[in-house]
């Protein structure tokens, strides 16, 4: 077997290694990650949380998505877009998410961005910078799996200069596999769509 190749689940379905270590990695990774997610919270909620796991393992961030989406009004943009510096303070000290100030900033700077958005501006230019799937080669290994992207880069670059912080083209590319714009889920994974 070739290392970083599909691997049998606890089903015996054939999944993407990284799927495999928690039963909570299993469900996100066969019912969420790579499948296509449009609307402005949504997205904003994905974007705020990939943000949020720079630096940390995923399974920190997903064990804990309840408690943001507690801390951040379910991540209505509308909702979180009005947080004072009073609620900067509370998130600060909520257990229950990432108490980092920085990320926590960003994602209600952010906020404050795209309430003066159109609705359906931030899904629009999110899945402008999907690549055409038809162009892409399907990964047989991690190792074919990329971290960045000319299209992530690309996305990252339009998203700062619209004034969205702690969209660096990794946390791009995080969002565009998790968000379906990509499908990086291995040839012979159970999950794999086409």
């Amino acid at each position: 077997m070739t290392e970083g190749t599909a691997l049998p689940g606890p089903d015996g379905a054939l999944r993407c290694p990284w799927a495999l270590s928690t039963e909570d990695y299993v469900a996100y990774h066969d019912e969420e990650w790579g499948r296509p997610v449009h609307g402005d919270d949504a997205l904003y909620e994905r974007l705020s949380l990939e943000a949020f796991q720079s630096g940390l393992s995923w399974i920190t961030i997903l064990r804990r998505r309840e408690g943001f989406r507690r801390a951040f009004a379910d991540f209505k943009i509308a909702a979180v877009a009005e947080f004072t510096d009073a609620d900067a303070e509370r998130l600060l000290a909520d257990p229950g998410i990432i108490r980092n100030r920085a990320k926590i900033s960003a994602t209600l700077a952010n906020a404050k961005v795209l309430a003066d958005w159109s609705p359906g501006e931030l899904d629009a230019l999110i899945w402008s910078f999907a690549p055409d799937a038809a162009g892409r080669p399907v990964p047989r290994t991690l190792s074919d799996v990329a971290a960045i992207t000319p299209e992530s880069t690309a996305l990252a670059k339009e998203l700062k200069k619209r004034g969205l912080r702690f969209v660096g083209p990794t946390t791009a590319y995080a969002l565009m596999q998790a968000c379906g714009l990509v499908d990086d889920h291995l040839r012979d994974c159970v999950a794999r769509r086409a």
